[in-house]
């Protein structure tokens, strides 16, 4: 029986954070429902950050409003929070809904200090210490803490990271409480060595451990099995490569998109490994992804 891999598909929030013009509420609604019937474990749904800082994703209260009525054998639903003022608005989300809509949030940081600097205003160490009294209240609340950790390979503004950098930064995510790491490769300077060294350095054996990788120069597959070979079992793809992070953008190119689901999939399948994914409905999902960022200069493959 080939072992079970895990798949999160982020396009929702890390997806459409980056798209120009304005994706409709009942747009990003209805990409969550055809994910949540493509079979995929988890969907990140938005981020309840300042509209100032992501204007794309000011309607996330809205977006999970409109989600109360998934089954309870709907997909875990998460939601990244930046700080605690982020986590109150989805707590707020869960008391509406009378049940734990959000089952999961998430904290953002880097293994790069200028990259954390430009992302979140904090050095590494300050957001860590922020994100203290979320993970607490978090799990007071009976809510997983992911802890995402990009640049693991390399930053658009320092260049190469060394995989030490992205171990300590993973072992303070541990002694806060993180349930998770999760990996980001966040310009897709990975390849099967490094993304090798960066696991085995990362404290993978403590914590569960989930990969993120983007496609930029098409190494993503092959990181993939090199990450199944190290052990990892689960994994981050975008419906139809949707998105790119903001902040990674330099003059004149905007940052390269994240790997796609069905990419993804494909791949650990041909590793030998399983998940739970419907490449029909998938599919789907990828073709209303499509559409409702044709003509936004979203960077959509699959």
């Amino acid at each position: 029986m080939p072992e079970y891999t895990r798949i999160t598909d982020v396009s929702p929030r890390d997806g459409l954070q980056n798209e120009p013009g304005v994706i409709s509420t009942a747009d990003k609604v209805r990409l969550v429902q055809l994910l949540a019937m493509s079979g995929v474990d988890e969907i990140e749904v938005s981020s309840f950050v300042s509209p100032k800082w992501v204007p794309q994703l000011g309607d996330a209260a809205a977006v999970f409003e409109q989600l109360r009525n998934l089954p309870p054998s709907a997909p875990m639903l998460s939601a990244l929070v930046p700080n605690e003022r982020g986590l109150a608005s989805a707590l707020e989300v869960n008391q509406a809904a009378g049940r734990a809509l959000i089952g999961k949030v998430s904290v953002f940081t880097a293994a790069s200090e200028t990259f954390s600097m430009r992302n979140t205003n904090a050095t590494i160490a300050q957001a860590i210490e922020r994100f203290v009294p979320v993970v607490r209240l978090a799990h007071g609340s009976g809510l997983l803490v992911r802890g995402y950790i990009s640049c693991i390979v390399a930053c658009p503004f320092e260049g190469a990271i060394a995989p030490d950098a992205v171990r300590r930064v993973a072992d303070n995510l541990l002694q806060i409480g993180v349930d998770e790491l999760d990996l980001g490769d966040t310009i897709g300077a990975g390849t099967p060595s490094n993304i090798t060294e960066v696991i085995r350095a990362a404290p993978a054996g403590r914590l569960a451990t989930t990969l993120h990788l983007h496609d930029t120069f098409g190494n993503a597959p092959a990181c993939i099995r090199a990450a199944l070979d190290a052990g990892i079992r689960s994994f981050d793809g975008s419906v139809a490569g949707l998105g790119g992070c903001p902040y990674a953008s330099t003059p004149g190119r905007r940052a390269p998109g994240n790997i796609a689901t069905g990419l993804l999939v494909r791949a650990v399948r041909e590793a030998g490994y399983c998940c739970g994914v419907s490449d029909s409905a998938l599919e789907q999902a990828a073709e209303h992804a499509r559409r409702i960022v044709e003509g936004r200069g979203g960077l959509l493959t699959e």
